[in-house]
């Protein structure tokens, strides 16, 4: 947000996606795909999120005292709050998959708790992020889904609780809604942290008016406190959505 250049003066430019824009760390060359291999924004934080991981459930735990510092005592909280939710979810089968879900539940709280640091980076809020995380999902369970149960698998697309001449239309729906599955995954988590962080924006630009900074200040802390709980719930729901594909994956049979 800055003043207008070419208006009276007084008048305010808000540039809210800004602060998604990616960038090389070093040097102001635009990235291409010639230059994919530049370090940029994006790399940096993605290894602030994995070194935030490798903190919170290595470093924190190593000690494994009998009476837990705090940072044990929430590895612990996150670790059987998961281990909770895949055997609820996918059952006793789903366990073995379990650190798979889990390193992706961290990986994710932690990318968007670190998106809330002023002057960070929130890479959760990149389609390119999130459709990695959303595809590898995809095709995890899929092929689990076929490794684990042959051609039964394909049991998943017929329904066979309805009546028989509406098999083959269920049998499409299900075929398209599972294909659909990744481009959801991805854009929910995306979609939720890049409008979060454009509204803060929006609202720290306003503050800069005088007359109405005290509301805007107060729109800030109010949109930033509900940040923090969607950071928490966008992870949430990715995990829980991971555990019922991974469930589909190993009980195909409606």
């Amino acid at each position: 947000m800055a003043e207008s250049d070419n208006g009276s003066g007084n008048g305010l430019e808000f540039h809210p996606m800004d602060q998604f824009i990616v960038k090389p760390l070093f040097g102001d060359a635009p990235i291409t795909w010639s230059t994919w291999y530049l370090p940029t924004n994006v790399t940096l934080w993605l290894l602030f999120s994995v070194l935030a991981v490798v903190g919170l459930m290595v470093l924190t735990t190593s000690k494994r005292s009998v009476i837990p510092s705090r940072g044990q005592s929430i590895a612990e909280l996150a670790y059987g709050f998961i281990y909770k939710m895949v055997e609820d979810v996918t059952g006793k089968d789903g366990i073995r998959y379990f650190p798979y879900i889990m390193t992706l539940f961290l990986f994710i709280l932690c990318a968007n708790f670190l998106g809330l640091i002023p002057m960070s980076f929130t890479t959760t809020s990149h389609i390119a992020v999130t459709a990695v995380l959303g595809f590898g999902v995809f095709f995890t369970v899929t092929i689990l889904g076929f490794v684990k149960n042959g051609s039964a698998f394909l049991g998943l697309f017929w329904v066979t609780a309805a009546p028989l001449p509406l098999r083959p239309i269920l049998a499409i729906i299900e075929l398209i809604s599972y294909f659909v599955r990744p481009v959801s995954h991805s854009i929910r988590l995306a979609g939720n942290m890049m409008a979060g962080h454009a509204v803060l924006k929006v609202f720290a630009g306003f503050a800069q008016v005088i007359f109405i900074a005290p509301v805007a200040i107060l729109g800030v802390m109010a949109v930033y406190g509900l940040e923090i709980l969607v950071s928490a719930i966008q992870a949430y729901v990715f995990t829980i959505l991971t555990c019922v594909y991974l469930k589909d994956a190993l009980h195909p049979h409606h």
